[in-house]
């Protein structure tokens, strides 16, 4: 069996589908601090918020408690959110037209 060493390996010859919300999240961090891998990092906050949805409405500040995440990498998971969002009002919206 294969052995990435960044999700975004996995991603890439496996798909998105196939990959836990800690590897999707950290392909957003990227990279984590010395002995703390982005992989760390993502589930700690994930443990931190118990889920997407419990991440999605948090002010920014309540990112910069967990250790290894700075404005910049916090900034990337607020712009993947709001992408969701966008989504999701879109499909809402055009569900709603039917």
């Amino acid at each position: 069996m294969q052995k990435w060493t960044h999700p975004g390996g996995k991603l890439g010859e496996l798909g998105a589908e196939s990959l836990t919300d800690a590897e999707l999240l950290s392909i957003l961090i990227s990279t984590g601090t010395k002995g703390n891998p982005a992989e760390k990092v993502a589930q700690e906050i994930l443990d931190k918020f118990s889920s997407f949805k419990g991440m999605a409405n948090q002010p920014l500040e309540k990112f910069l408690e967990i250790k290894g995440l700075g404005d910049v990498k916090i900034i990337r998971i607020a712009a993947a959110f709001e992408i969701a969002r966008r989504i999701v009002n879109q499909v809402l919206k055009e569900y709603n037209k039917d």
